[in-house]
């Protein structure tokens, strides 16, 4: 595996910053982001330090995104939504340089308008640890230390 000491994923995926996670896997790991458009806005991000989409290898396209569309399908009913946002940036507005695909619930009329990305937060620290629970058990993944 190839990791950026200074990535804040690689730290991440390496349990040396705190995260809720969703999904790990050997192709991805999956965490909620900690500034949500809503609860359960899933990132799902490369193991290996991969910059952007471009940089994926062909041969982990499929595998990657095969992760994605399962976050996409359990979403909805786990958590009370009637549909998925999916996104990725590619440089220009890629908060953090390491390819990530963000994966939102969404409801007709949540607000959600466009590009503009109204982030929230949530309530505490168990409040996401609730919603992660909720999408692992959607999933039937086990918690990850």
């Amino acid at each position: 595996m190839t990791a950026d000491p200074s990535c804040t994923f690689c730290r991440i995926v390496a349990g040396e910053l705190p995260a809720h996670v969703v999904l790990d896997d050997d192709v991805v790991f999956g965490f909620l982001d900690d500034r949500p458009l809503f609860a359960g806005h899933v990132l799902l991000v490369p193991r290996d330090h991969i910059v952007a989409l471009p940089d994926l290898p062909p041969d982990q396209v499929g595998p990657y995104f095969e992760r994605v569309q399962q976050i996409a399908s359990v979403l909805p009913a786990a958590l009370g939504a009637q549909g998925t946002f999916v996104a990725t940036n590619t440089i220009v507005s890629q908060s953090v340089p390491h390819l990530h695909v963000h994966v939102v619930p969404r409801t007709k009329g949540d607000g959600l308008r466009g590009f503009f990305w109204p982030r929230t937060k949530y309530d505490d620290d168990a409040h996401a640890a609730s919603v992660a629970a909720t999408i692992r058990v959607a999933l039937e993944v086990p918690a990850t230390p």
